[in-house]
């Protein structure tokens, strides 16, 4: 694996999972998960940042990818996963409201899927 690769694009794809998020839940969706006084952005940012690196390591590491629409469908399948996996848990313990659930699930998809492409086209130009 290269380093380089893994950290420059993994940067990137945090970059466009914190911007985009912002956009989706910051402004399109506020009301999905209103922002209380508690919020920490120091904390959302560096989620978004790991989450940024754990996509870039597995394009990097294990896949090799580096075309677009690779990245794309990847990247939301990825998310898929991991959506479905934590709303499961977040509901587990709060009352269940399917329509935020799915409207999360479905964000997160796409968030994901535009870190997926993010990764395999900056890991694509540094070949």
């Amino acid at each position: 694996m290269k380093m380089k690769n893994f950290l420059v694009s993994g940067i990137a794809g945090g970059l466009v999972d914190f911007l985009l998020g912002w956009l989706l839940y910051g402004v399109l969706f506020k009301d999905l998960y209103p922002q209380g006084e508690n919020m920490n952005l120091v904390l959302i940012f560096l989620g978004c940042m790991t989450f940024g690196l754990f996509v870039s390591y597995i394009f990097t590491r294990w896949a090799g990818i580096t075309n677009l629409t690779k990245g794309l469908t990847t990247g939301g399948i990825i998310g898929l996963f991991t959506s479905l996996s934590m709303n499961f848990f977040m509901y587990a313990t709060m009352t269940l409201n399917i329509e935020n659930m799915a409207i999360d699930v479905v964000l997160s998809t796409i968030l994901a899927a535009c870190v997926g492409t993010t990764v395999a086209f900056v890991n694509g130009k540094m070949k």
